[in-house]
């Protein structure tokens, strides 16, 4: 099939080059940012592509109506909206731009897991408060501590590299084997969870890892330790967080995602009445937030729409 006869459906804004560089590769060009799903789904049959970020859940019901549907790309590092194996057995192409967005999330991460141990929100704080608490406010170094990551993938990678600028032991596990690299050393959970004196997370949400770090995860750690969540809200049950920050199994928690996170991430779920926990979270003087940004750079912009627009190109040579 010819570009100019691939007619590609945008349903969330990107940057632009996305567009133009498709444009300029013959591809047709349709947006609709503000149709609900059910008018999506009315007129998707016309389409052979479909760019979305996170607006809604591409299911089973939106992707029988799409029946000329050739690929679904999403221009960010997950695929949890798309039912990904009903995609698959009707022969759709699915794209991500999981390269996109690393650099980005290794670099938040660094700043996240600095600031906790150093107490830079706090302190800040406090001093525009008018309290120059000195003692209060000592830190930890970072150097020589044993940095664990569950999940080696495009985002573990990424934080590992840039862990090498510090004294740390870096170990990872992952299900799957052999990833390890001379960034990190691939270990089973049992040794993790013995050394780490930092976890950070770097999986997708799965039913695998759904409410992965619960109580009973967390107390296997042998040490008290920092975490990090920069994946996917849901990886966490935000009530046993708080359990071990008040106990101080958790000594600080940097999360730029939350479990009460909409699927669009562009919202939280909370009502008129928060949730204990999250309450607690916001309260905490151990606890750094950041509204899902980790990857939410200006550079990773850029470079999330030119790894998709290279991939649609590379779909039809």
């Amino acid at each position: 099939m010819p570009n100019q006869d691939v007619k590609i459906l945008h349903i969330d804004s990107n940057h632009p080059l996305l567009w133009e560089q498709l444009k300029q590769a013959g591809f047709q060009n349709e947006a609709d940012f503000t149709s609900s799903k059910t008018e999506i789904e009315a007129k998707i049959h016309n389409y052979h592509g479909i760019v979305i970020r996170s607006r809604f859940k591409i299911d089973k019901d939106f992707i029988d109506k799409a029946i000329n549907l050739k690929f679904i790309a999403r221009v960010g590092a997950g695929l949890e909206s798309i039912d990904c194996e009903y995609a698959k057995a009707k022969n759709i192409h699915l794209i991500a731009a999981p390269e996109g967005n690393s650099n980005a999330v290794g670099e938040h991460a660094i700043g996240m897991l600095l600031s906790l141990m150093n107490k830079l929100n706090r302190a800040d704080k406090l001093v525009r408060d008018g309290k120059w608490i000195r003692e209060g406010n000592r830190g930890y170094e970072l150097a020589g501590k044993t940095v664990g990551l569950i999940g080696y993938g495009n985002m573990g990678k990424s934080f590992a590299k840039k862990l090498r600028g510090f004294d740390v032991e870096v170990l990872c596990y992952d299900l799957l084997p052999n990833v390890g690299d001379e960034n990190a050393q691939q270990v089973s959970l049992q040794e993790l969870q013995q050394k780490a004196d930092v976890l950070s997370l770097h999986i997708p949400w799965a039913t695998e890892t759904d409410k992965l770090i619960n109580t009973n995860f967390i107390n296997a750690f042998a040490k008290p330790f920092w975490f990090i969540n920069t994946s996917r809200g849901k990886n966490v049950v935000t009530a046993d967080l708080v359990e071990a920050l008040e106990s101080g199994k958790i000594l600080g928690a940097g999360l730029d995602v939350l479990e009460y996170e909409k699927l669009s991430f562009e919202n939280l779920f909370i009502d008129a009445v928060k949730p204990k926990a999250f309450d607690y979270l916001l309260q905490a003087e151990n606890v750094l937030l950041t509204p899902h940004i980790a990857g939410w750079t200006f550079e990773s912009h850029q470079k999330l729409a030119q790894v998709i627009v290279d991939k649609i190109i590379k779909l039809y040579q």
